[in-house]
């Protein structure tokens, strides 16, 4: 779900040109492709993640920020996750599991923290090895947010 975000521009701006994103919105879509037309490399589609379009082993990369927040936001209790929400994010981790190459990295950015995110993302059957590190400016009246690095073939 890219929304509106000017991500794979800035990504485009520095120098990464094959960038392919997607989101559930065909207006949104369409908004993003007007905007960025001058950059014809940057690919945009309409997509739901729960069942992505792509080919086995198609990306090197898979990033998201924010859009796997969406699938736990109805949920009233972070440390019990309804069996819903759960199939849920299993459901896009293995789509996004299937579509990264061997050695291919997913790197999820969230304010989730670890011991509510790790375990979605530490599981045998996505093949991947998971790091994670707490990001912020430092300041001890801000927010931090999480970045978690999936590798593709590293053990868990």
């Amino acid at each position: 779900g890219c929304g509106n975000s000017a991500l794979s521009h800035d990504l485009h701006e520095l120098g990464y040109t094959d960038v392919t994103s997607i989101d559930f919105s065909a207006a949104c879509i369409a908004a993003m492709r007007a905007r960025y037309a001058r950059c014809p490399s940057l690919c945009w589609a309409v997509m739901d993640i729960r069942a992505l379009a792509f080919p086995d082993a198609s990306f090197d990369v898979v990033l998201e920020k924010g859009t796997l927040d969406v699938l736990l936001v109805e949920e009233t209790d972070p440390w019990h996750v309804s069996p819903q929400a759960a199939a849920a994010m299993r459901r896009v981790l293995a789509e996004v599991s299937r579509v990264l190459r061997p050695g291919g990295c997913f790197i999820s950015i969230t304010f989730a923290q670890p011991h509510f995110r790790k375990p979605h993302y530490a599981q045998e059957a996505f093949g991947w090895s998971l790091r994670h590190a707490a990001c912020g400016d430092g300041d001890a009246g801000a927010f931090h947010y999480f970045l978690y690095v999936m590798r593709k073939g590293q053990p868990l």
